[in-house]
């Protein structure tokens, strides 16, 4: 049985319902990760050797529970976080308890994003500020997100569509969204009309996310 049109119609509520629900949860889980993983990304690279908050204890501990949190596998830590999810959001399924496993996986992912946009910033530009008598505070303000803006957008793009498809993932476990969608339609039932209709409004969903992205990037690209 191929892609049944009718059958896509009558399914449009519930494909509707599911899309706005991975828009919920990418949209929580991608402002938690720029809230959070931003000043960590940002910390990663100034206390490193060399620069000026240099902290090398501080720059390992970060690093570590950074690489600790990346080397888990989304299922497990999906699962791994259920309890920490009932005690947020008093549930372990929904696009609300999802959210949470979202935004813990995307935080370092986002965090090393920033600071490799960081690491290709030229050391001149930094050293000219501090011997311009420039605080950590406005080196980090003036210089150093506004000479990484491109790659951090480009960052954001990146963040957001791995977390669409962790979104995919997170229906396996009653997370909600495209994901569980083609989990109780597509692969439970073996309806292969909802399994090419949420393959598509993936596709369609992440060219245009990185389109978009790709776009502003290069608007603030100033170099």
């Amino acid at each position: 049985m191929g892609f049944d049109f009718q059958h896509f119609v009558e399914l449009l509520p519930e494909i509707n319902r599911a899309f706005f629900q991975t828009i919920y949860m990418i949209s929580i889980s991608l402002g938690v990760a720029i809230i959070i993983g931003l000043p960590v990304g940002i910390l990663l690279y100034v206390t490193d050797k060399g620069l000026f908050m240099e902290n090398r204890f501080a720059q390992t501990i970060l690093g570590f529970v950074v690489n600790l949190v990346r080397s888990i596998p989304f299922i497990i830590l999906l699962v791994a976080l259920l309890p920490l999810t009932d005690a947020i959001v008093g549930s372990t399924i929904g696009p609300a308890a999802a959210s949470v496993s979202l935004s813990v996986a995307a935080i370092p992912f986002f965090a090393r994003i920033v600071e490799t946009a960081m690491r290709e910033i030229d050391k001149g530009v930094i050293e000219a500020a501090i011997a311009a008598g420039a605080t950590p505070w406005m080196i980090i303000k003036d210089v150093l997100l506004l000479e990484a803006r491109s790659g951090i957008i480009s960052g954001v793009t990146l963040t957001l569509i791995s977390l669409i498809g962790f979104s995919a993932m997170a229906g396996t476990v009653g997370g909600g969204g495209i994901g569980d969608l083609a989990i109780r339609f597509g692969y439970y039932r073996y309806d292969n009309t909802i399994m090419i209709a949420t393959v598509l409004i993936l596709i369609i969903l992440v060219q245009v996310i990185q389109l978009l992205g790709d776009f502003i990037a290069k608007v603030v690209d100033k170099r």
